[in-house]
């Protein structure tokens, strides 16, 4: 019954309704198109006047212009009057096109033309006459009155026009002002009319609106409720009737679907969805067989995982309802499974880190006993060169054994690193040469530079490294020759970019970018590339280790690695530096000329536990002229230093010493009883006592195990050498920076 009445008076109103809009909406119509006309036509004469008094204007300007020529002879008066007898054409040609529906006003302007052609005439007359014969002459021609006269005619002609535009500019405005009363008029008596039928339709809307009201509101609030708490999930939620139609959704749904807006529609099949989903890369649902077959207890929900082909991971869960139906419910995992990629891929990170600090220090210390006794048995093997040679060979296996070890210690993050501000367009040019002896004549060498590049903030050592081992991983992917590309670039990696790589912070990079044109990589095998010990080389050409050490540098540095290959077309790795804010640091300088090894007289203190490693250190500085004094750790070294504290000039120290004083404290007590004693620091692995995230403390440098006797004798010679000629403002901690061997 309420539904009844509630229809009757719905179209009963909505009849009357449209036939009062219809009657009011076409008077209306035609009075305001009427009074749309008459604003127009009002316009039109508001420019015909302006037009008209713009011509009397300019008629005066000429005019005035020439009487001050003909007063004063000066030829600026002559602009003003040039400008006004030049517009006074335009205007007329104007004022013909206004009036041109006005018979009257034509024969008005057609009259005007030749009073004002006479007039410019009279007073070009003049001022030429001005010009040739004096003041007199042109006054001669003034005295006619001719002038006069025609500026009279026409000033009375101008009158005219303006008269009669006035005229009709008053009967068009009072046309307008009536057509608007009608419409107001009309306006009003169509909404009294509307009124009237809104009070008789009242009470037959108000018995069905008072039965129906409560019931509609709560009908209402609770789906605007429900409709709310969907939107406001961050799951997609769908509900599929007992005929697996669609019956509601949310706007996440279809997000996390990718679907189409077409198909989300009321009664939309369950079997649509899944074949839509169901394509190349795309996560799929389960099938209706499924649902009806899958689970032994029907009312059980159903949880399953899809990844899609873009990466996205979803949970799906099916809840069936008691109808019949069920709800899916879409969780977009993405952050989720990538959090857990970065939390797994740290994890790793500190389990081979842990392994690898926990072996390098004592590896480096063997390595260092076999390398050093190498290097003073091939000093006493002179003209036997079979024994030479195994014993190169030896000190060859000793080094790519520190090699191994340093690669580690770069993977899992742990390498001493001294970041600076490099110009990457001074640095790497001088790279490209050592590349291309390195490469071979069968792979081209390409640098391409961008102008105005960035400053990388990194350690320029293991930079210069890191793009080696890139250069050397192209030429093993170029058996048969190819092309090897260096590209510098500025790169700002945003906030959009940073969301789908968890680890990288979003600013400025610098970015090297090394491609090659080799066989390229699988997708399979660019997940795995960083990975230490993964290769493809056959056995025997690579440890597998060259990228991972890229990959753990650049990520020590703050930076990111992007790798982008396909099989046959190449591989391209970007290594993005964060740019450097600062002064930037001097290109090093290579030279390949052998130098003699500086001799000392200085007293220097070494301090290491491993006996053998010691005696290797005090032999070679002893065997270069030093004066050398030993201690096991630092208790015995602190005894020695007090027993000869103004001999001593230079502290060698491991960092990582026995007992309660560790290399860094020992320093400390050395400095605070003389703060002029230089010292440098040797080490296998640094522990946190001189290096914090990764970087070595300001001031502090560091001579890596296992080094060679040259090294430790040009560096020596270096620190000593600078505590010479330094000043008290000088840093107390000198220190020798390790140089990598390839």
């Amino acid at each position: 019954m309420t539904r009844h009445l509630v229809t009757r008076a719905n179209l009963l109103v909505f009849g009357v309704l449209v036939a009062i809009l219809a009657l009011v909406g076409a008077l209306t119509w035609e009075r305001l198109n009427a009074s749309r006309v008459a604003r127009e036509w009002s316009q039109h004469s508001y420019r015909v006047l302006g037009t008209t008094k713009d011509l009397a204007i300019a008629l005066r300007d000429a005019e005035r212009g020439q009487r001050g020529y003909l007063l004063t002879g000066r030829d600026e008066y002559l602009g003003p009057y040039n400008e006004a007898r030049d517009r006074i054409g335009l205007l007329r040609g104007e004022l013909q096109a206004l009036t041109v529906d006005n018979p009257a006003q034509q024969d008005r302007i057609r009259a005007l033309a030749p009073i004002v052609q006479h007039k410019l005439e009279e007073l070009a007359q003049t001022v030429q006459a001005r010009r040739d014969g004096g003041l007199e002459s042109a006054l001669r021609i003034v005295n006619t009155d001719a002038g006069r006269n025609d500026m009279r005619e026409a000033e009375a002609v101008v009158a005219s026009i303006l008269a009669d535009e006035r005229r009709l500019l008053d009967e068009r405005l009072a046309q307008n002002d009536a057509r608007a009363r009608w419409v107001r008029w009309l306006v009003i008596a169509g909404s009294a009319l509307a009124a009237l039928t809104l009070l008789w339709a009242a009470r037959l809307l108000n018995q069905a609106w008072s039965r129906s009201y409560k019931t509609e509101a709560e009908q209402r609030a609770l789906a605007l409720r429900l409709r709310t708490t969907l939107d406001s999930l961050s799951q997609g939620v769908a509900v599929f009737g007992p005929d697996r139609k669609l019956a509601s959704w949310n706007e996440c749904f279809q997000v996390l679907l990718d679907l189409p807006t077409a198909m989300m529609r009321p009664g939309a099949a369950y079997g649509a969805f899944v074949e839509h989903t169901a394509e190349p890369g795309r996560p799929s649902l389960e099938t209706e067989d499924q649902i009806r077959h899958g689970s032994r207890n029907p009312r059980e929900a159903v949880t399953y995982e899809r990844e899609g082909g873009d990466g996205h991971h979803l949970e799906i869960r099916r809840t069936p309802m008691p109808d019949g139906g069920f709800v899916l419910t879409i969780s977009d995992m993405t952050k989720r499974a990538r959090a857990e990629g970065v939390l797994r891929e740290a994890q790793k990170m500190q389990a081979i880190g842990q392994l690898t600090g926990g072996i390098a220090h004592d590896f480096n210390n063997l390595l260092q006993v076999i390398l050093g006794n190498l290097e003073f048995v091939r000093a006493k093997l002179d003209g036997d060169a079979k024994l030479q040679q195994r014993v190169e060979r030896a000190a060859w296996a000793a080094q790519r054994g520190a090699t191994l070890t340093g690669q580690l210690l770069a993977f899992a993050r742990k390498q001493p690193l001294a970041p600076a501000a490099i110009d990457l367009a001074a640095t790497m040019p001088d790279l490209v040469p050592l590349l291309r002896r390195t490469l071979g004549e069968h792979i081209e060498v390409r640098y391409v530079e961008t102008a105005g590049l960035w400053p990388a903030l990194a350690d320029p050592a293991q930079l210069e490294s890191a793009v080696l081992n890139l250069a050397l991983n192209a030429r093993d992917a170029m058996p048969g020759g190819g092309r090897l590309t260096i590209e510098l670039g500025n790169k700002v990696l945003d906030h959009e970019y940073a969301r789908h790589h968890a680890e990288v912070l979003p600013g400025d990079y610098a970015m090297v970018a090394v491609s090659d044109t080799g066989h390229g990589m699988t997708p399979e095998v660019v997940k795995r590339v960083f990975e230490p010990f993964f290769t493809t080389k056959p056995d025997g050409k690579g440890t597998g280790l060259g990228l991972a050490m890229v990959f753990g540098f650049v990520k020590q540095s703050g930076g990111h690695v992007k790798i982008y290959s396909e099989p046959g077309e190449g591989t391209t790795v970007k290594l993005y530096l964060p740019r450097a804010i600062g002064t930037v640091a001097a290109a090093g300088q290579r030279t390949g000329t052998p130098v003699e090894l500086p001799r000392g007289f200085a007293t220097v203190l070494v301090v290491e536990d491993e006996a053998t490693v010691r005696e290797i250190a005090c032999a070679i500085l002893a065997d270069l002229g030093y004066r050398v004094l030993e201690a096991a750790d630092g208790e015995e070294a602190l005894r020695v230093f007090g027993a000869n504290m103004a001999a001593i000039d230079l502290l060698l120290t491991d960092v990582v010493l026995p007992g309660k004083v560790r290399g860094r404290e020992l320093s400390e007590r050395v400095l605070a009883l003389r703060p002029d004693v230089r010292v440098v620091f040797m080490s296998g692995y640094t522990e946190n006592s001189i290096v914090h995230h990764g970087r070595l403390d300001d001031g502090v440098h560091l001579v890596g195990k296992p080094f060679k006797r040259e090294q430790l004798a040009r560096k020596v010679a270096e620190v000593l050498g600078t505590a010479a000629a330094s000043t008290p403002e000088a840093p107390n901690v000198v220190a020798l920076r390790p140089k990598r061997d390839a």
